[in-house]
């Protein structure tokens, strides 16, 4: 008994945790109230309400799609010649195998995205072109999941016509049979007498189980907008009486891109549904009374809305469908087969949609033939009916794939191509690998060598001489400390949208919108060779697995190893001198860092030298001044000049060299800083061009000689060594500090990890970076 009651104490609470599970979804689940169809009534309401969302067509949705997902960040390059997009919610988020694409296909992209919203674009056909291994596949299922996301949300939502015929008002208004032929009184007859509805034409008979419907709802074949009802000629004027006078309205009434709007017709199911309701009510506001908007649903799986096909996916043996049920329904309804012909292909369910084909080969080489004529006239025949096909279209192509259209030269002036070369952009290229292999990675490298894997990937990619930069750096060697002599480091820092700092003014300046739209367009040649993605990911994990050490870091020299040793077809991608100029800029840039995190001079000291320096260099030898920005008073000699411009310039500028200055200072003060900047511009002389030169000099010189106390010291290379240790204690008090002072700068500036600081400064001393560039 006990038994018993246990199991039926459980039964009760199984029974109760169900109820409320089931209740639980019944509160929660509210999909299906997002899919409930309005009155045309209601659907003006909406369209009064919000006119842009309501009346658009597939190229302007999907143009809004875009732009709410991507949005544009400022850019150190002319926004004319390329700008910065954040595609990280199109392209990444929430998706299970994220695209990266880089800077140069993000702008041809967002510009062809551009062009739908600027005139009538379903004459043509997009090819997203690229080599193997780009990503081509992962670009374009993660744009069409995200537009199916999209399209199904309220900012999305577009509207489709939905017929709900009243079955009790249409059988009240059937024609006498003194108007009917001999024929149709036969069938009226038969109908009144047997109750059997049978299609005219030889199909067979349909049986109705239970009460007669109230309702028959017939829903546009070709997911038509249900404005598109209302005849052409009376659209104009009742968008003028529902849309107030505004910015959108003027658009609306004068730019193309609303053309549809007032030229487009319904599908001609829909057409002949009206004509013969209009014909049986008599009054057209009767006829709207049975016109329903509906959501238009778009899921790719049912291939409502957005069709995707494989080269391996059968086509259709007979393109034409049929729904014998409803054909069934109109005809017993209207009392006349011909009225209404419920027939279509599956091109119309795609009509206001996308249609996408995944590579053109086997199968899909037959589809994209077929689309010739749809994407030309707009128009696919079915039977007897023309069916309007207007619709996005996608196709993916490999470069052998092309000759697969030789065959059809006419086709080529309805393609878009769109190139997706191998990413050009380091920054792009390492988030790939992060994004594969995880993003803990980065810890196991010192900076700029994961960076740097991503270069040598990425210059097999370009591999050659830039003509448009030979024209614009006339002599390349002057960077050979950032820069490898055929510019190709700098071409990815431009890929990347930055202007690096070490051009000088002169070149800067030479880089006008003319330069780098010559550099963009030359740009299209570059990823379409080289190491693909795929081969790039399986370097990298080959590279990672043989270096990664739980003790150490992974350095240049480990990087530079590895593909010094490569296989020799891999070796011969990358070109002649590219790893020597990469471990050169490494060198230089680590240098830097380290001069830069051992800096710490007074910069209060430094301004008052320089201002105590122009004040000077305006009075006499020999005077005694006060200086005009400090108030000290100032002794004007020989020694108090040198001993500021042998940090200006250097201890070795002899003094032809220094009187040279002192006239360019007096000569940029009078001229410039004084007369201009400060009595007019009102600046502060650390605001003027003279303060900041003589700055920019003073620190750079300061910094270039802060490593030669340490460089011979043995004392200083253990300390390093002993950093955050026992041993550390025993040192000098001095070198301890500028040990600690370097080691945190370091992790602080550039974001080194304490045992990256110190590995840093070991290969800094050890390889002697400080002589070999001792002259820069």
């Amino acid at each position: 008994m006990t038994m018993d009651t246990n199991t039926s104490s459980v039964d009760s609470d199984a029974i109760e945790s169900v109820t409320q599970a089931l209740e639980f979804l019944n509160q929660n689940i509210q999909d299906y109230q997002l899919h409930k169809p309005v009155s045309f009534h209601e659907f003006l309401q909406l369209l009064n309400a919000n006119p842009s969302r309501i009346l658009r067509n597939i190229f302007q949705s999907f143009h809004d799609m875009i732009k709410s997902h991507v949005t544009e960040i400022e850019n150190d390059i002319d926004r004319s010649a390329i700008t910065r997009y954040d595609t990280g919610t199109l392209f990444m988020e929430g998706s299970d195998t994220p695209y990266f694409p880089d800077l140069l296909f993000t702008n041809r992209f967002m510009k062809q995205m551009d062009y739908l919203r600027h005139g009538n674009q379903q004459n043509r056909i997009y090819v997203f072109y690229g080599p193997h291994g780009c990503g081509k596949s992962t670009f374009l299922n993660n744009l069409l999941e995200k537009f199916e996301q999209y399209a199904n949300t309220d900012e999305g939502l577009c509207y489709e016509v939905v017929w709900r015929l009243d079955v009790k008002t249409l059988k009240g208004r059937e024609p006498s049979l003194m108007s009917l032929s001999s024929f149709e009184k036969l069938i009226q007859y038969i109908d009144s007498d047997s109750r059997d509805i049978k299609h005219i034409a030889n199909q067979s008979p349909v049986e109705f189980e239970g009460p007669e419907p109230e309702f028959i709802e017939i829903p546009c074949l070709c997911h038509d907008n249900p404005f598109l009802v209302i005849p052409r000629e009376q659209r104009r004027g009742v968008l003028d009486e529902l849309i107030k006078n505004d910015e959108f309205k003027w658009k609306l009434f004068t730019e193309k891109q609303y053309e549809w709007v007032f030229k487009d017709e319904v599908c001609t199911v829909c057409t002949s549904i009206y004509q013969s309701l209009l014909e049986r009510l008599g009054k057209p506001v009767k006829v709207f009374d049975m016109l329903y908007a509906r959501p238009y649903y778009f899921n790719r799986r049912l291939g409502n809305g957005i069709s995707v096909f494989n080269p391996g996916d059968r086509p259709l043996r007979r393109n034409v469908i049929l729904n014998q049920m409803l054909q069934s329904r109109i005809n017993a309804l209207f009392r006349d087969s011909n009225v209404i012909n419920y027939i279509y292909s599956s091109y119309a369910k795609i009509h206001n949609g996308i249609y996408a084909l995944m590579d053109i080969k086997a199968h899909n080489v037959e589809r994209m033939v077929e689309l010739h004529n749809i994407i030309s006239e707009g128009i696919h025949k079915v039977e007897n009916v023309e069916e309007r096909v207007e619709a996005l279209f996608f196709a993916l192509m490999n470069p052998e794939d092309k000759q697969n259209l030789k065959d059809f030269p006419s086709f080529e002036d309805r393609i878009q191509y769109i190139d997706i070369p191998y990413v050009l952009d380091v920054t792009t290229e390492v988030k790939i690998y992060l994004n594969i292999f995880g993003r803990h990675i980065e810890r196991n490298f010192q900076p700029m060598v994961l960076e740097n894997f991503a270069r040598i990937i990425i210059c097999t990619r370009i591999g050659k001489k830039s003509l448009a930069l030979e024209e614009w750096i006339k002599d390349p060697k002057k960077y050979l400390n950032f820069c490898d002599e055929s510019l190709i480091l700098l071409l990815m820092e431009i890929f990347r949208g930055s202007i690096p700092k070490w051009l000088n003014d002169e070149d800067k300046k030479a880089l006008d919108k003319k330069m780098m739209k010559k550099i963009i367009v030359e740009s299209e040649e570059y990823g379409k060779k080289g190491l693909s993605g795929r081969d790039a990911i399986k370097l990298f994990d080959r590279f990672y697995s043989k270096f990664v050490k739980e003790d150490r870091h992974i350095s240049m020299l480990d990087l530079c190893s590895f593909f010094n040793k490569l296989e020799e077809p891999v070796r011969q991608m990358i070109p002649q001198g590219f790893l020597s100029s990469l471990l050169r800029m490494y060198d230089y840039s680590i240098l830097q860092q380290v001069k830069e995190s051992l800096y710490y001079y007074n910069e209060d000291q430094i301004a008052k030298d320089i201002k105590n320096y122009i004040s000077a260099v305006t009075n006499e030898i020999g005077s005694v001044v006060n200086c005009i920005f400090t108030k000290e008073e100032i002794h004007v000699t020989e020694a108090f000049l040198e001993s500021i411009e042998i940090r200006l310039l250097s201890e070795s500028a002899d003094a032809a060299r220094r009187q040279g200055m002192r006239l360019d200072v007096l000569k940029e003060y009078t001229g410039v800083a004084l007369s201009h900047e400060i009595m007019i511009e009102g600046k502060n002389i650390v605001q003027t061009r003279l303060f900041k030169s003589l700055h920019e000099r003073y620190v750079h010189n300061l910094k270039k000689r802060v490593l030669e106390p340490f460089m011979d010291n043995a004392n200083f290379r253990r300390a390093i060594k002993d950093f955050d240790t026992e041993d550390f204690k025993a040192h000098d008090k001095r070198i301890k500090r500028d040990v600690t002072f370097l080691i945190d700068n370091l992790a602080s500036k550039f974001d080194y990890s304490q045992q990256g600081a110190n590995e840093i400064c070991i290969y800094v001393i050890d390889n002697d970076l400080a002589n070999k560039f001792k002259d820069n």
